[in-house]
C-alpha cells in the first residue's frame, strides 16, 4: 500500500513539474520587433527587474474606423542590455527576443523578454549593428 502511495505521489509532482516548467520556462516563440523605443524602467516590490516599451512600425486596427499605434511591453533581464536599452530611448531599435507562456516575477512582469540589440538607428537616419 506505501508503495502504490508513494508512486502516486511521485506520478503527481511529476506531472505539477511538467506543467510548471512548460508554463513559465519552456520558450514557445522567438523573433526579432523593430520599432521606437519608447522607454526602459527599473521597477519593482520585491524582485526590481527592468521593463520597456517599443512603439512598433505600422499601425494595428483595433475595430472599425479606430487605429491605434502597436505597443510592445517587454522585460529585459540582462542588466548591461537594460543599460543600453535605457540610453536609446527615443531611437528606432530592433530586438531579439524570447517569448512564453507565463511570467515569473523575478523574470519580469512580462512574458516577452528581450535577449539582445540587434541595431540602433537615430530617427531619420541609417541603422548600425550593436556589437
Amino acid at each position: 500500500m506505501k508503495r502504490v502511495l508513494g508512486v502516486i505521489i511521485f506520478v503527481i509532482v511529476l506531472v505539477v513539474g511538467v506543467i510548471i516548467g512548460t508554463r513559465y520556462f519552456y520558450v514557445v516563440g522567438e523573433g526579432m520587433k523593430a520599432g521606437t523605443l519608447n522607454y526602459v524602467v527599473k521597477k519593482g516590490y520585491v524582485f526590481k527587474t527592468y521593463e520597456g516599451e517599443m512603439i512598433l512600425d505600422g499601425f494595428q486596427s483595433k475595430g472599425p474606423n479606430t487605429m491605434q499605434s502597436n505597443e510592445f511591453l517587454f522585460s529585459i533581464t540582462d542588466t548591461a542590455l537594460a543599460m543600453k536599452l535605457m540610453l536609446s530611448s527615443g531611437n528606432h531599435v530592433l530586438v531579439r527576443y524570447k517569448e512564453y507562456n507565463g511570467s515569473v516575477a523575478w523574470r519580469g512582469y512580462s512574458k516577452f523578454i528581450v535577449d539582445s540589440l540587434v541595431s540602433i538607428s537615430k530617427p531619420g537616419s541609417a541603422e548600425y549593428p550593436v556589437k
